[in-house]
């Protein structure tokens, strides 16, 4: 490994306000491999920094931007951590940028695209099968939360802090804790996330509540029986009860502007596609052409959230990224743009409850909320500043039930199907997890086993789509989604859910909700009332299911076109872990079938039995593999792909059948 420390420096324009890049490292990737006629890679770490006027149309929409120290020509700097893997002959590459905002500061993309990754990949195993690297692209990962947790190679934003002058700015913060193992103590960032200090940490007048349900009673907590360690943990004696929601609010100063992030990624990526200045070194971003992006949860949110606030306009009314691919982010954006944000915090079944991450907009073109009379579209500023991109929007059955995924593509009352754009497709993967389980599968914490529907391998086909789309024209798999219309989405009581012996059916799920912060949330992105009023919820639709319990809509895998069981998109908590009628986070269930009738009989279970199904294990991977390659005349897999994905068949055989 050869490292190099240098420094680019690259004019401040109005279209991108990169001043320079730091790199701290720049070496080969596996010594040179070759993955694909001269196609060797490199990897670049390093810093970059930036300067913004706060006074610009496409930077005022940042919240506290006014209040943020300026340089002496009134600019507002900041800088983001970098990491680069891209051709060393550019040439040889394929002239597209793929960005990944990191996930809560961690790098996903590999581990999706090429079956293996990590936060810092250096070894074999690490790059997988090398699918992108085989393609050209030139993947880049930029930091844009100033709140990811201290660990090592993770990426994050260094935002300045808001300041009226020589005073702080001073407000409240909510933290929330749900705990599903036994513990005395939890810290006010979520999972680790950095988290704003208590200003007075021995004010008497704070109150740790906690209550049994999202809509029910806060009860107080006695002052002595808890106090605050460090500014950042609360530590209780006696513990802290399973399943239970506990909450402080309390007055922290300093609040970073964490909007700043959104700038970072549209002017690091208009930089890559239009250019800078004559010192920059042609083999640093020459011949790229084309960026898309691609998120995964998180990230897929911060996607939603970019585009809302029209940073896909470079502030030349050029376009930043030609095309997204946003997986799994339901009607989620991040908590960003806001005063005191906590990004990591996100909506879901049992957890962030009343945190501002899945606000309306859902839908991608303007609707219109009954309740309140206010009209928005999450592409509204793109459509009129002309920057609008290619768009793939997909969520798996689990953003039905636990992120609000119906109200991308339903009215918000839910009573009719929303107009979908012309760029934009929606894709459901039937009968899926937030994220395919490990194999076998696990059950940790729920009642069901986890889900292990593996419907990455779309993503893969899909990525190639959206390019063909975007470089040719040429026409995506059309939107494959349950709709109203056709009876394929319903509300959760119409589901039409076999009684399967042992496997309770939910009460509860996660409902995107109106939420009142006080009158200058929503327009200057400051709380003022925590916890928020509650309002009335929007409209939550589920997928319609057939005689097994897997989702009729969307693009069935293999795996459910041929099933060995029933897949979910929901699990319940498990008693061990408190709150057992509440839905888990982040996971589905996986229930197999009986082997035989006689042991489906005695179970009393409706579903027929594997033997039932298919005669011996050459009939079902025939079965299997068929149903890949149909998937793969849909535009839903690769070729390459089906030996692959037909191993995955012949393990759940053994796993179901020879269990």
């Amino acid at each position: 490994m050869r490292l190099l420390a240098a420094v680019l420096c690259v004019t401040a324009l109005a279209s991108a306000e990169v001043i320079r890049i730091e790199v701290q490292e720049r070496s080969e990737v596996l010594g040179g491999r070759e993955f694909g006629p001269g196609l060797a890679y490199e990897r670049i770490i390093g810093k970059v920094f930036f300067a913004v006027d706060p006074q610009a149309p496409a930077n005022s929409v940042i919240t506290d931007i006014l209040l943020a120290p300026r340089n002496a020509k009134g600019q507002v700097e900041f800088s983001s951590d970098l990491y680069m893997l891209k051709p060393r002959d550019q040439e040889r590459g394929n002239g597209n940028v793929l960005f990944e905002p990191p996930n809560r500061g961690a790098k996903g993309l590999l581990g999706i695209f090429q079956r293996a990754g990590s936060n810092d990949p250096r070894s074999e195993q690490e790059f997988g099968d090398g699918f992108l690297l085989q393609q050209g692209y030139t993947l880049v990962w930029l930091g844009w939360q100033p709140d990811v947790p201290e660990r090592e190679h993770l990426m994050r934003l260094y935002a300045p802090a808001a300041r009226q002058g020589e005073k702080p700015v001073t407000g409240p913060v909510r933290a929330e804790f749900i705990p599903d193992r036994r513990t005395t103590q939890f810290l006010l960032g979520d999972g680790g996330h950095r988290a704003y200090p208590v200003v007075n940490p021995e004010d008497g007048a704070l109150q740790l509540t906690v209550r049994e349900r999202e809509e029910g009673p806060r009860r107080l907590i006695p002052r002595e029986a808890w106090r605050i360690e460090d500014g950042t943990s609360v530590v209780m004696g006696n513990g802290f009860e399973l399943g239970k929601i506990y909450e402080l609010v309390y007055e922290s100063q300093d609040p970073l502007v964490a909007g700043l992030g959104l700038a970072a990624v549209r002017d690091f990526i208009a930089y890559l596609k239009y250019g800078g200045t004559p010192q920059t070194p042609a083999d640093f971003r020459e011949n790229l052409v084309r960026t898309y992006g691609f998120g995964n949860s998180q990230s897929a949110m911060f996607f939603r959230t970019f585009l809302y606030y029209g940073f896909n306009d470079d502030g030349r009314k050029r376009r930043v990224f030609d095309g997204l691919l946003g997986n799994v982010a339901g009607g989620r954006s991040v908590s960003l743009n806001q005063r005191f944000a906590q990004p990591g915090r996100t909506a879901g079944p049992f957890r962030a409850l009343d945190y501002p991450s899945d606000p309306f907009p859902y839908s991608d073109l303007e609707m219109r909320d009954p309740e309140t009379g206010r009209s928005d579209g999450v592409l509204t500023r793109s459509l009129k500043a002309g920057v609008v991109p290619k768009i793939f929007w997909s969520n798996s059955a689990y953003e039905y039930w636990g992120c609000a995924a119906s109200l991308v593509h339903t009215t918000p009352d839910g009573t009719q199907d929303a107009p979908v754009g012309a760029t934009t497709r929606i894709y459901l993967f039937s009968s899926g997890q937030h994220g395919p389980s490990a194999f076998p599968p696990p059950q940790h914490g729920t009642q069901n086993l986890a889900n292990p529907n593996d419907f990455r391998w779309a993503l893969r086909a899909l990525l190639v789509a959206l390019d063909g789309w975007v470089q040719a024209g040429k026409e995506p798999p059309a939107s494959r989604y349950p709709r109203i219309a056709d009876d394929r989405l319903v509300t959760p009581g119409a589901v039409q859910f076999p009684k399967i012996p042992g496997v309770a059916f939910p009460a509860r799920w996660h409902e995107a909700r109106r939420l009142d912060f006080g009158a200058r949330f929503w327009t200057a992105g400051i709380a003022e009332v925590e916890p928020p009023k509650r309002g009335k919820v929007y409209a939550v639709l589920v997928p319609q299911v057939d005689a097994d319990g897997n989702d009729l809509a969307g693009v069935r895998m293999p795996e459910i076109e041929v099933a060995l069981g029933t897949y979910t998109g929901w699990n319940l908590r498990s008693a061990e872990a408190g709150a057992p009628d509440e839905l888990a986070s982040s996971t589905g269930s996986f229930i197999p079938f009986a082997k035989t009738k006689a042991e489906r009989e005695r179970r009393g279970d409706p579903r027929p039995a594997v033997a039932e199904r298919y005669p011996d294990a050459a009939e079902y991977l025939k079965r299997f593999e068929a149903a890949a390659k149909q998937r793969v005349r849909e535009g839903f897999l690769l070729e390459r792909d089906v030996p692959r994905v037909t191993e995955r068949g012949k393990a759940l055989w053994e796993y179901v059948a020879g269990r």
